[in-house]
């Protein structure tokens, strides 16, 4: 929290993206009340298909978990809607709206079978923002967010306007963390575990627990 402080003083106007989930929340509590996102433009890094207004919606969650706890709102606030008529054009003006300006700094939560965001295994580097399959494990986890029903599908920025970001930070807790913070940081690099993709970008940095970082 102190380190993107300081990030967001230097500029203040950045283009961020930010996940939502278990990992992020207590940075989230901390950071909302040492940092201003007034003159900031923020991008939610995917969304679940599910019912405007569910716990679990990565935008409810967002606006749960981190926005209603700033002193002021970002300038602007951007969200796929898995709602639209054409999921995949809805994918394409997102990916356009990150593409026009680019992402400054992006913060990322990682997956426990290597996801980040909706990007599954299976992923390559190039992919583009798009709809996705939910790997059961991630649709679990939609659950424990509380949904009513877990969402077999959703949405995410790709791998490609995730590596294009200048700067991502992986965020990495808990001991279940251990074995895939491990094949993330020291097994081969592929689409079998898409956050080992981050070793190739130029200003990726992990922030881990002691549990998570055990190996």
């Amino acid at each position: 929290a102190q380190r993107w402080s300081i990030a967001m003083q230097r500029n203040p106007a950045a283009r961020l993206c930010l996940p939502t989930g278990e990992t992020p929340r207590p940075v989230y509590a901390i950071a909302a009340s040492v940092i201003d996102l007034d003159a900031a433009t923020v991008f939610l890094l995917d969304e679940f298909d599910l019912p405007a207004g569910s716990p679990a919606r990565c935008d409810v969650m967002m606006q749960r978990d981190f926005l209603d706890l700033l002193t002021g709102q970002p300038k602007v606030v951007h969200s796929l809607d898995p709602s639209v008529p054409d999921p995949d054009a809805e994918c394409r003006r997102y990916e356009s709206l990150v593409a026009d300006g680019g992402l400054d700094l992006t913060l990322l939560g990682l997956g426990g079978n290597g996801h980040l965001g909706l990007n599954e295994p299976g992923s390559p580097a190039d992919a583009p923002t798009r709809v996705t399959r939910l790997a059961p494990s991630t649709a679990e986890a939609a659950g424990r967010y509380g949904a009513e029903a877990e969402p077999n599908w959703g949405m995410t920025l790709g791998m490609h306007a995730i590596l294009e970001s200048d700067e991502v930070w992986l965020l990495v807790s808990g001991s279940h963390k251990v074995e895939i913070l491990e094949r993330t940081l020291n097994g081969p690099i592929g689409p079998d575990v898409p956050a080992t993709y981050l070793r190739d970008h130029p200003n990726a940095t992990v922030f881990a627990d002691r549990a998570a970082a055990g190996r």
